[in-house]
């Protein structure tokens, strides 16, 4: 089932009435954040990534998901607003376009898998739809994100094991997926309502 926007958050719903349930407010004032440290090590070059999001605050660095202490894979929202995927200091995409919405809800899926072609081998889905347009796209040059899935800590809306660059806002239905790479249809369908 796809997710609902929790009732106090219904005013950014669409007059469809479409809900998120059992979301995770993080306030970036309070330094909250979920993480864990896996058992084993999994695949760092080829995942999904899927979350959520409905943004709070704007025009700071934001981590939705980062791995390790240093040398890091980062999934965020740069200071500039746009989403963004990093390897440490290389960015590997930052979209063109930018998320500044703070009424909207959000579906963000990183699907990595470095045996793939060119740009596919890093599919940046934003509500379903695959984005084409990049101010730094270094996609095709992609081989893993350092420490994702890996036996380091695993944190979603922080960054490190500071941590530092907290998440302000919700998320829902966060997965991180070892080993495939998924398209956004698989984690349900996306309309406008």
């Amino acid at each position: 089932p796809l997710p609902t926007i929790p009732s106090g958050n219904v005013a950014s719903a669409t007059a469809g009435g479409f809900e998120v349930a059992n979301s995770c407010r993080f306030n970036d004032g309070d330094s909250a954040y979920m993480h864990k440290t896996p058992g084993s090590a999994g695949s760092n070059s080829t995942f999904t990534f899927s979350a959520w999001v409905k943004r709070g605050a704007l025009s700071s660095l934001q981590m939705l998901f980062s791995a390790g202490s240093s040398t890091q894979g980062q999934i965020c929202f740069d200071a500039q607003d746009n989403l963004a995927v990093y390897d440490g200091a290389t960015v590997i995409a930052e979209t063109s376009r930018v998320f500044r919405d703070v009424s909207a809800w959000y579906h963000i899926v990183i699907a990595c898998a470095s045996g793939a072609s060119g740009t596919a081998k890093c599919k940046v889905y934003v509500n379903g739809t695959l984005e084409t347009s990049f101010a730094t796209d270094n996609r095709s040059s992609f081989s893993n994100l350092n420490n994702v899935n890996q036996d380091s800590q695993q944190n979603v809306g922080a960054e490190g094991s500071g941590p530092t660059n907290f998440f302000d806002g919700y998320m829902a239905e966060v997965v991180m997926i070892d080993g495939t790479q998924y398209a956004a249809s698989d984690f349900g369908e996306f309309d406008e309502d």
